[in-house]
């Protein structure tokens, strides 16, 4: 196992300056020169990634129907396909008995949720090639490609901005903003089909093609919130486990991944099953969201609950320890 310490670390009493020997802090004009650099780098990559996203979000506007969301019964339309998915973010919001989250923080997860949707969208795209594969390709497409990238971009829009800020100082804030980034991936998403069902000129009626894909939309929404508050959650308890920062991202993404694409995997269950009774495929595929999206939702509720009742436990112990910066900060 590597040392954490370096072996003159290890001994030395704090009585003589290790300054660049062992250790280091800004002093000289070139250690400021060298802060300032590695903070503008870092800082122009996150803006770079942002104006990136902002480019392949307009790109889409222009080439899809998605203007039409504008209009104010297509717009209705897809805020009725988000609400079940905004409640659950609710439940979970009002889960964090730690403190209030900043609604600065909580809009800018849920913009960047919309925004790095279009990355998944290019990424979504490029893979799908692996559904030409017959019988495995699209069980490889969901679990290689839509799960991972999909999962990873909303996880990114807690990890490039509201995990920096002090106020998210507790664990239990990560699957706040995890859950408010599925809502912002899920407003796109639902945004996309139902502009591009409500365009159909084969329906050419609005009310009908938007109450046709509306409810079919509102019952995938849950389950972007789900997958992505379990992410968030574990990003928080990384921010505050710094010499295993790594490995507990890594985990979170890893439940999220399994179960997005899990879904994904099992879709055609409830299609079979309408087939099979002759019952409209909305009843099997509703029964099949509630069990599964409920059965996964139950284990975040554990979760939460447990955070919960820890807090309640020890929060006359002392006051909050000061958030240490992890691996994965500046």
């Amino acid at each position: 196992m590597a040392r954490s310490q370096d072996p003159i670390q290890s001994r030395e009493d704090g009585s003589r300056d290790r300054y660049d020997v062992t250790t280091w802090e800004v002093r000289t004009p070139l250690d400021r020169v060298a802060a300032w650099l590695y903070w503008v780098l870092r800082t122009t990559v996150r803006w770079l990634v942002v104006l990136v996203a902002v480019v392949i979000l307009a790109a889409i506007v222009s080439t899809s129907n998605l203007p039409r969301v504008l209009d104010p019964v297509v717009s209705a339309f897809t805020v009725l396909s988000l609400l079940p998915a905004l409640a659950l973010v609710a439940y979970v919001w009002w889960t964090d008995t730690a403190t209030a989250e900043p609604f600065s923080l909580l809009a800018v997860t849920f913009a960047l949720g919309v925004l790095f949707a279009g990355f998944a969208a290019i990424i979504n795209g490029v893979g799908s090639f692996l559904q030409v594969i017959p019988i495995v390709g699209q069980v490889w497409f969901f679990y290689l490609v839509v799960g991972p990238v999909e999962e990873t971009v909303k996880w990114l829009a807690v990890r490039m901005y509201a995990y920096r800020s002090p106020r998210f100082d507790a664990v239990i804030d990560g699957a706040v903003y995890g859950a408010v980034a599925g809502l912002g991936f899920a407003t796109i998403e639902n945004a996309l089909y139902i502009t591009d069902a409500v365009s159909n000129p084969v329906i050419g009626n609005v009310l009908g093609a938007g109450g046709g894909i509306t409810p079919a939309r509102a019952i995938a929404g849950p389950g972007h919130v789900i997958y992505s508050a379990f992410a968030g959650y574990y990003l928080g308890l990384a921010k505050f486990n710094r010499d295993r920062a790594g490995p507990i991202a890594v985990k979170g993404l890893l439940i999220a991944v399994l179960i997005h694409a899990t879904y994904n995997t099992l879709t055609f269950v409830p299609a079979t099953v309408a087939l099979v009774l002759g019952v409209p495929n909305y009843l099997t595929l509703l029964g099949f969201v509630v069990l599964y999206d409920g059965f996964f939702g139950y284990f975040l509720y554990r979760k939460l609950a447990r955070y919960r009742a820890h807090y309640r436990a020890t929060r006359n112990d002392g006051a909050l320890s000061p958030v240490e910066r992890t691996e994965f900060e500046e």
